[in-house]
């Protein structure tokens, strides 16, 4: 079985550096600049990739960095939203070091949607995780966004509080709510990936308060039979594979140790439909055993699959496609039970 991608969004690393160092996170250790590259999305090879590619709506710009230390972010805004194609940053930015100027542009340009990573509701408890951070910048930045959005009357960016759960942060969570909805954003309970570093300590209110009826990553694979969004995140190389900043094709945003060849030295259908991201897909649906070249083989996702015989399928690969349309909907009408289904989505579905 091999396919032929031609996805509507893709995921564009904007950058693979960061200011921050959090301590369980692979680009403060040194290890995405090391594998992966630290570096910049340019300007020109976004707007290549832009013009040769007019089937592309959506691309995501957040991943392994800070997209705000791009210095070509503002061109970048500009020309995505001259070419009509909606960009966000979904997966996640600190909101730490940004200029007037680019706070502007996210409203301007009609940026579509920004998940901010804000664990807790003081600068105290927020950066013993966020370590370089300050929670009152954050906040800062969050209101002279929402100013911009008044003096345009947009509802652009759609802002989200992603607020991982620690042992440390998990007193702020009702006070994190309160912050949030103040600031006329989405709150998103996140189930932390590192059990090691300040695990919670209220297991049972964390179950309850996350809807999820467990309180780590580990009790969601034991309870439900995979990992805590394994199956978006696989389905991610059909329906929006990951690009590196310099073209790398790595796939899906959890991989930083291999890549599937480079969508600027090529083009991006070749990028996204070589022998080799066709072979990881098949070995995703269980199809074709691992081989050594294919990253997914190195990868937890994968070996909890394999261990599990818990194989992708095709209808949870369509299923994924289904809603993240259902998501951009609900972005478009914030009311009524799109926006009830809009919230469900957040806390089940959405990266």
């Amino acid at each position: 079985m091999t396919f032929t991608i031609k996805p509507k969004k893709i995921r564009l690393d904007a950058a693979t550096v960061c200011q921050l160092k959090c301590p369980s996170c692979p680009t403060a250790q040194g290890e995405i600049k090391k594998t992966i590259g630290g570096g910049f999305l340019e300007f020109e090879n976004f707007k290549r990739l832009v013009d040769e590619n007019p089937c592309l709506s959506q691309i995501e710009l957040s991943n392994w960095g800070e997209i705000f230390l791009n210095a070509d972010l503002l061109k970048i805004l500009e020309y995505g939203y001259q070419r009509n194609v909606a960009l966000s940053a979904s997966n996640g930015v600190n909101l730490n070091t940004v200029s007037e100027e680019v706070l502007e542009g996210l409203v301007k340009y009609k940026f579509r949607r920004m998940t901010c990573s804000i664990d807790g509701a003081s600068n105290e408890t927020y950066e013993i995780y966020r370590r370089r951070g300050n929670f009152e910048h954050v906040i800062e930045n969050i209101k002279r966004i929402n100013h911009y959005k008044r003096k345009y009357n947009s509802k652009f960016p759609i802002m989200r509080w992603q607020f991982v759960i620690f042992g440390h942060n998990e007193h702020e969570i009702p006070s994190a709510k309160k912050i949030a909805k103040e600031l006329n954003m989405e709150m998103w309970l996140k189930l932390s990936w590192d059990e090691s570093f300040s695990p919670v300590k209220d297991k049972e209110n964390i179950s309850k308060t996350t809807n999820l009826d467990v309180a780590s990553r580990s009790e969601y694979h034991e309870k439900y039979g995979s990992n805590y969004m394994q199956k978006g995140i696989c389905s991610q190389l059909w329906n929006e594979p990951q690009i590196n900043w310099d073209g790398k094709v790595l796939g899906c945003c959890f991989n930083y140790w291999g890549n599937f060849g480079n969508a600027f030295e090529s083009n991006l259908e070749k990028g996204l439909n070589n022998e080799k991201i066709n072979y990881a897909r098949q070995m995703l649906l269980g199809i074709k055993v691992e081989r050594d070249d294919i990253p997914c083989t190195s990868c937890i996702h994968y070996k909890t699959m394999k261990k599990d015989n818990d194989w992708l399928t095709m209808s949870q690969i369509r299923a994924a496609s289904a809603t993240r349309r259902l998501y951009m909907i609900a972005d478009s009408i914030w009311i009524g039970r799109l926006g009830r289904l809009k919230v469900w989505l957040v806390n089940n579905f959405i990266s």
